[in-house]
């Protein structure tokens, strides 16, 4: 680690009389990891990172290979602003995952991310990202009580969760992360704060603190914020509509005057690879069982392989921008949902793209019509693909998948597959409430 890094991170500690550090890192499914060490020990850290147990972390080590190293990355260095100050801050230091020889762990989340933005920086393009995450707001975790009957754009009376979403936007600011802005989403309870975009790796790291952070300030004003993708049955599902653009130095890479569309050749090879490769890449960018439940028609939730200028039903949109505002050309992609490893989402993504730009893979035409109102024989006589139904058809297409297998790594491909495996096994033996009301008194 470079001395300078070092010794900002220690004297940022010591002005901001910082007395624990947690260390954060995650799992292959994204969930957060972290454990703390007393500012005493922060100097060893920086210089040859902490060991723990790996075999107790998900997609890790196994049993009798447990030793693992957690070295912080001294640019993601934040004090935690819920934390109280007055009696010695903590701070937060993302980690990278080293084996005990100190070469980098193939299973870490964030080197699959690296590994993904170094091929682009190979091609002379640097990855950007804006998510916009959606949640609701429960009354607690057990059951999905709403806490306002808000409607989109709604203000109060109506949006009970505005002070909620100002004190998120606040802390979310005070650790150096830009928002755009925020609003009700249409569902009862459901809201939406959109990240401004940044590089892929520091918007990861930034996804995984905002889940955090929308937590950590809901549970302060006594409620329960989750971004599982269909809590409530009939209304719209948490997308994580994500905003992708490639840039060639300062020079936005998919804009292109010529085009009657200006899109350049690399925004419709990147836009043709995501189209082909989507089926494959969904079960990273929409990984649980509930998140089939989003993927449906008539809930504003992309099912099928399209795309369009504008039309937020498609796969894939571009969003206008203004005149003489180039920079701001970008493409929709939206799938995923927020309960997703952001990390494996953004790798997958651009795997995809990059696939597609490299392949010279041809764009098919925008969607004239609403996909939704044709009929199957209609989608089919147009070649228009889906997206899979259920897990089981998106562990088989990311089986098969030589993209996925190639940007995760064979070992952490495995480990996916295996573990959606054993949840879709879970899932199959359950009977669920909706059997129960179907068939119970008919049966």
């Amino acid at each position: 680690m470079p001395g300078d890094d070092r010794d900002y991170v220690l004297k940022m500690a010591k002005d901001h009389c910082v007395r624990f550090l947690r260390l954060w890192f995650t799992d292959i499914l994204g969930f957060l990891k972290s454990f703390a060490i007393p500012v005493s020990q922060l100097e060893e850290a920086l210089e040859n990172g902490v060991w723990f147990d790996g075999s107790a972390i998900q997609g890790f080590l196994p049993r009798d290979e447990s030793d693992m190293i957690a070295m912080p990355d001294p640019n993601t260095f934040r004090i935690l602003p819920w934390r109280p100050q007055e009696e010695g801050a903590v701070a937060r230091l993302f980690c990278d995952i080293l084996l005990p020889d100190g070469t980098p762990f193939e299973g870490d989340p964030r080197l699959v991310l690296k590994k993904a933005i170094r091929s682009a920086s190979e091609l002379g393009y640097t990855f950007y990202v804006g998510p916009e995450l959606e949640f609701f707001y429960f009354k607690n975790a057990q059951s999905p009580e709403s806490i306002d009957q808000g409607g989109y754009f709604d203000l109060t009376p109506l949006d009970m969760a505005t002070d909620l979403r100002r004190d998120t936007i606040l802390t979310l600011e005070a650790m150096g992360i830009d928002v755009e802005y925020s609003h009700h989403e249409m569902a009862p309870s459901q809201h939406e704060i959109d990240l401004r975009y940044t590089d892929a790796l520091t918007m990861a790291d930034n996804v995984m603190t905002y889940r955090l952070v929308v937590k950590e300030i809901a549970q302060k004003y006594g409620v329960y914020a989750t971004f599982m993708p269909k809590p409530l049955a009939h209304r719209n599902g948490s997308g994580m509509h994500v905003h992708l653009s490639l840039f060639k130095g300062r020079r936005n890479a998919f804009y292109d005057t010529r085009d009657p569309g200006r899109l350049s050749p690399a925004a419709r090879g990147f836009m043709a690879g995501l189209l082909r490769h989507a089926p494959e890449i969904t079960l990273v960018t929409n990984q649980w069982i509930n998140s089939y439940k989003r993927l449906v028609p008539g809930f504003e939730a992309p099912v099928f392989l399209t795309w369009a200028m504008q039309n937020r039903s498609d796969l894939l949109r571009v969003p206008a921008h203004r005149p003489g505002r180039e920079d701001s050309t970008r493409i929709e992609y939206r799938a995923p949902d927020p309960a997703c490893n952001p990390y494996l989402t953004f790798a997958a993504i651009l795997a995809a793209g990059l696939e597609g730009i490299r392949g010279k893979y041809p764009l098919c035409e925008p969607t004239a019509r609403n996909v939704f109102e044709m009929s199957e024989e209609e989608r089919q006589a147009a070649g228009i693909g889906s997206l899979p139904e259920d897990m089981r058809e998106a562990i088989r297409c990311a089986r098969e998948s030589d993209l996925l297998k190639k940007t995760l790594g064979e070992p952490l491909h495995r480990q996916l597959i295996e573990s959606k495996r054993i949840e879709w096994n879970r899932f199959r033996s359950e009977v669920t409430g909706f059997e129960t009301r179907e068939y119970l008194s008919i049966l």
